[in-house]
């Protein structure tokens, strides 16, 4: 339960989403210690590819935070955000979020994940992806998922396009990186796509 003034918000708890591999599922106050501990371990490779860490990033009270702006987000329908586990140990292993949530005439969100590094080039992420997408497109019921990566990101670029993302352009100084304003490749994945397995 997240409260804001008078109002109480509450992440579902009985939300996962089952892969082969990994399942997903929003985070608990209950996991900063493992969150903070991956995201540590993994810094170096994060950081070249996310905004400018705050210097409490890993700390109890900005996992708190976090937590209350999922738990809106949630209640909003203006966002969606999991974490990755491994499903043969539970082991956490990065996370995934639909952000701006677009209704009406669009139907759209963002896709946004990270992996901690010790799993990265594993499958792992490409298996949290086709946990998350039956759960927009169905569950959701959007009709666009976008992504941006940036340019020299080949890992991401080759998830993307191993999920069926198509790439759409450049966007120029899209989005702030590590401190600097950085050009991002633009994809998205349409629900009519050819996304789904088997």
């Amino acid at each position: 339960m997240i409260a804001f003034g008078l109002a109480r918000f509450y992440l579902p708890r009985n939300r996962v989403l089952m892969g082969e591999t990994v399942y997903l599922r929003p985070p608990r106050y209950s996991d900063w210690r493992s969150w903070a501990a991956l995201r540590e371990q993994s810094r170096s490779f994060l950081v070249p590819w996310e905004p400018t860490w705050p210097a409490d990033a890993l700390s109890r009270a900005a996992f708190r935070r976090r937590q209350r702006l999922i738990a809106l987000e949630w209640h909003e329908d203006s966002g969606y955000s999991f974490l990755i586990f491994r499903r043969a140990d539970h082991k956490l292993l990065g996370g995934v979020t639909l952000s701006n949530v677009r209704r009406g005439i669009a139907q759209t969100a963002s896709l946004g994940y990270w992996i901690g590094g010790p799993f990265a080039h594993q499958g792992y992420m490409t298996a949290a992806l086709q946990c998350l997408l039956p759960f927009a497109f169905d569950r959701l019921g959007l009709h666009r998922i976008e992504a941006a990566c940036l340019p020299h990101n080949e890992a991401s670029r080759r998830l993307l396009e191993k999920i069926g993302f198509k790439q759409e352009g450049l966007a120029r100084g899209y989005l702030r990186i590590n401190g600097t304003w950085q050009d991002h490749v633009l994809y998205a994945l349409l629900r009519d796509d050819p996304w789904r397995k088997g």
